[in-house]
């Protein structure tokens, strides 16, 4: 009777301990939530803005649906250079759009077909070559708007602003539309790729 005894007290021990464990990590695990959001709010709230890329404007560098981690702080220590790839806001669209920096202030920039020239000489577009090789082995241009045009003749970027165009240069609002992008007007720069997990990784510049 007494081996009887003991033995259930040893059972109910035994099963007292995995729903312990388990309330133990289900403690762990929202301790873990809680840090993360509070480190979320603080990172959004004071260095980085997350983002969506929608639509193919930036294709073949940046797809729909993919989520970027902005810079919102390194314009305020310095400007935005060639190359770099940027968010901003445009009033006219009241959206936010991602492009690339291809001319800053004082700059004069002109695209003809396929060529983007900056102060006389061609810029080396490696982040899109692949994608321009393909269009001419098709017999056809990558681009088919140039700059200066009919709506902004002025191929010389003023103080306070930059040029800039998506890598997608046939489907792509850029300053070949809508012009000069003000310096005010920069959310920030593009520097992670988070999400889909198979993308993450730097962003090249």
């Amino acid at each position: 009777m007494q081996q009887d005894t003991q033995q259930g007290a040893l059972e109910s021990r035994d099963s007292e301990q995995p729903d312990k464990k388990k309330k133990n990590e289900i403690v762990e695990w929202i301790k873990a939530l809680l840090i993360a959001l509070i480190l979320v709010v603080l990172i959004r709230w004071l260095l980085f803005q997350p983002f969506i890329v929608q639509g193919p404007s930036m294709q073949p560098t940046f797809v729909t649906g993919q989520k970027i981690i902005v810079n919102e702080i390194l314009y305020d220590i310095r400007k935005p250079q060639r190359g770099e790839v940027i968010v901003l806001h445009v009033p006219s669209e009241g959206r936010d759009f991602i492009k690339r920096v291809i001319a800053v202030a004082g700059d004069t920039v002109q695209v003809e077909g396929d060529k983007v020239i900056v102060n006389g000489k061609q810029v080396n577009e490696t982040y899109i070559q692949e994608a321009v090789d393909q269009a001419h082995a098709e017999d056809r241009l990558y681009n088919s708007l140039n700059f200066p045009n009919n709506d902004f003749p002025d191929g010389k970027v003023p103080e306070g602003h930059v040029f800039v165009m998506g890598d997608n240069r046939s489907n792509s609002t850029d300053s070949r539309m809508i012009g000069y992008i003000p310096l005010e007007d920069i959310v920030g720069r593009a520097e992670l790729i988070f999400w889909p997990l198979k993308d993450i990784g730097m962003i090249k510049h």
